[in-house]
C-alpha cells in the first residue's frame, strides 16, 4: 500500500476555491445516450411505483393531465438549466459549471448560491432516504412472497425492513467508494435497464389483471373520502408524488458535466433530456393509468405490493429484485454530487490536510488499483449510515415522497433555473418572455406549497395512527 498526495476533489473540478475555472483534469466522453442513461436512472425510480395511487386519488381525467404538465414543466426546466452551463464571466472569462450550486454561484452570487445550497443537499439527502424505504419494502415483498408460497397465507414470516435497510446500507458504503460521478456511468446503464424492466412488468401485470377483472376500475372524481378536507390532502400528496417523479433538475448539470463536445453541450442535453422525458412520461402514464384501472379505489401505494399473492409471483419477485438492483444505482446518482459538494468545500478549508487530500493505492488480489481516500471513507460511510436511521424512523412511503417534492420542486425545478437564465440572457422586465417565465414561476410556487403542506399533513396522520 502506496500513498500519493491527490490535488483536486478526486479528480473532480474543486468547487469553492476554483468555481470559475475551466476544469481540463476530467476528461468528458458522455453522449446523448449516456446522458439519458444517467437520467432514466435518476427519474424511473421509487416514484414509478406511486402513479397509479397519485392517479387514483385524482381520478381518470385530472391524474394523467396532472402528469403530462409535470413532464412539461420538468421538460422546459431542463431546457432553461441546460443554456445556463456554459456561460462568460466578465472577470474570469469563459466557464462551465460542474454542478447545480456552481452555475448559481455563477449567475446569482454566493448568497444565492449558499441558500440553493440548502435545498440542493436537502434534496440529495432526501432521495437517499427514499431509494433506501422503498429497496427494503421490495426486499421485504420478496421474502413475504417466497414464505407465503412456501408456508401457505396463515404462515406468520417476520420479516423486519431494519435488516433489510442495513443489507442496502452496506452495498452503498463500498459503491460510496466510487470517487466521482464521471465514473458511475456503467453503474447507471445497468440502473436504466432494471428500471425498465420492472416498469414493463408492473405495466403488464396491471393490463392482465384488468382483463382478468373485465372491466375498467376507478372513477373521474377518484378515491371518495368522509371529508372534503380530506380529499384536499390526498390530492396535495398525489401532486406532491407526481412531481417527486421528475426529480432530475437538480442533478442535471452533473450530467451535462459528463459531455463530450461538438455539439455543444447544451444541444446534446436539451436532446437527452427530451428523450428521457418522452420515454418516461409514456411509462408513467401506462403504469399509472393500467395500475388504477386494475384495482381502482383499493390500488396500493406501491403498485407491485398489489400483487404479492397473485399466480405469477415469480414475475412479481423479479421486478422488486429489479427496483433493488435499480436503486442501488440511483443512491449513488444522487450521492454523488453531495459527496463531491461536501468534499470539495473541506479540501478548499483545509488544503494542508493528509486525512483530506492523501490518498493512498491499495492492490487487492485480483482486483485493479484502487485509490483509497481517508476523508472519503470516513464521510461516506457516516453518510450512509444517517440516512438508514432517518429512514428507519420514518419508514413512509408515499408521505416521504410528497414531503420531498413540496420542498425541493418549486425552488430547484424552477425558481433558480428560472432566475439563472433571466440573469444570462439579460432579459429585460416586463417583456413577453419576462412575464411568462415570472408568472412559471409563480404558478409553481403554490402547486409546490399546496403539496408540501398535504405531504406533512399525511406524515403527522401516519404518525398518529
Amino acid at each position: 500500500m502506496s500513498g500519493e498526495f491527490s490535488s483536486g476533489a478526486l479528480d473532480s473540478t474543486p468547487f469553492l476555491h476554483n468555481q470559475y475555472a475551466e476544469s481540463s483534469d476530467v476528461k468528458r466522453t458522455g453522449t446523448v445516450w449516456t446522458a439519458v442513461a444517467h437520467i432514466v436512472t435518476g427519474v424511473i425510480g421509487s416514484g414509478v411505483l406511486s402513479l397509479a395511487w397519485s392517479i387514483a386519488q385524482i381520478g381518470w381525467i385530472a391524474g394523467p393531465l396532472a402528469i403530462l404538465l409535470f413532464a412539461s414543466i420538468t421538460l422546459l426546466s431542463a431546457f432553461l438549466l441546460s443554456d445556463t452551463y456554459r456561460s462568460p464571466h466578465p472577470q474570469f472569462g469563459p466557464h462551465r459549471s460542474s454542478s447545480y450550486l456552481d452555475a448559481v454561484n455563477l449567475h446569482k452570487g454566493a448568497g444565492n448560491g449558499r441558500f440553493c445550497g440548502v435545498f440542493v443537499n436537502i434534496s440529495l439527502y432526501g432521495f437517499g432516504i427514499a431509494y433506501i424505504i422503498t429497496s427494503s419494502i421490495s426486499i421485504r415483498a420478496i421474502q413475504d412472497s417466497i414464505c407465503y408460497h412456501d408456508k401457505g397465507s396463515e404462515a406468520t414470516c417476520g420479516f423486519t425492513d431494519t435488516y433489510n435497510m442495513l443489507i442496502f446500507g452496506a452495498i452503498q458504503v463500498v459503491l460510496s467508494q466510487i470517487p466521482n460521478f464521471h465514473n458511475i456511468e456503467w453503474l447507471s446503464i445497468v440502473a436504466a435497464i432494471m428500471s425498465f424492466a420492472y416498469a414493463f412488468i408492473g405495466m403488464a401485470l396491471a393490463i392482465v389483471k384488468v382483463n382478468e377483472n373485465g372491466r375498467f376500475e376507478g372513477s373521474i372524481g377518484g378515491v371518495t373520502t368522509s371529508t372534503g378536507m380530506e380529499k384536499l390532502w390526498l390530492v396535495a400528496q398525489a401532486l406532491g408524488d407526481i412531481a417527486f417523479s421528475y426529480p432530475f433538475a437538480v442533478i442535471l448539470i452533473e450530467i451535462q458535466d459528463t459531455l463530450k463536445s461538438p455539439p455543444p453541450e447544451n444541444v446534446t442535453m436539451r436532446r437527452a433530456s427530451t428523450i428521457s422525458v418522452i420515454v418516461t412520461t409514456f411509462f408513467y402514464l401506462c403504469c399509472g393509468c393500467a395500475g388504477y384501472a386494475a384495482f381502482g379505489s383499493d390500488t396500493p401505494g406501491n403498485l407491485l405490493t398489489g400483487f404479492a399473492t397473485y399466480k405469477l409471483y415469480w414475475l412479481v419477485d423479479f421486478a422488486n429484485a429489479c427496483i433493488v438492483i435499480h436503486l442501488v444505482g440511483a443512491y449513488q446518482v444522487y450521492s454523488q454530487p453531495l459527496y463531491a459538494n461536501v468534499e470539495n468545500w473541506l479540501r478548499f478549508k483545509f488544503p494542508d490536510s493528509g486525512f483530506v487530500n492523501y490518498s493512498y493505492n491499495l492492490k487487492l488480489p485480483l482486483l485493479p488499483d484502487f485509490q483509497l481516500n481517508p476523508l472519503r471513507l470516513c464521510f461516506r460511510t457516516l453518510y450512509v449510515g444517517s440516512t438508514i436511521v432517518i429512514a428507519m424512523l420514518f419508514p413512509y412511503f408515499n408521505q416521504i415522497l410528497g414531503v420531498l417534492a413540496g420542498i425541493i420542486f418549486y425552488p430547484l425545478t424552477i425558481y433558480f433555473p428560472v432566475e439563472m437564465y433571466l440573469s444570462q440572457g439579460n432579459i429585460e422586465a416586463w417583456t413577453t418572455k419576462w412575464i411568462l417565465l415570472r408568472t412559471f414561476s409563480i404558478v409553481g410556487f403554490v402547486v409546490g406549497l399546496f403539496t408540501l403542506i398535504g405531504s406533512i399533513q399525511g406524515i403527522v396522520s401516519a404518525e398518529l395512527k
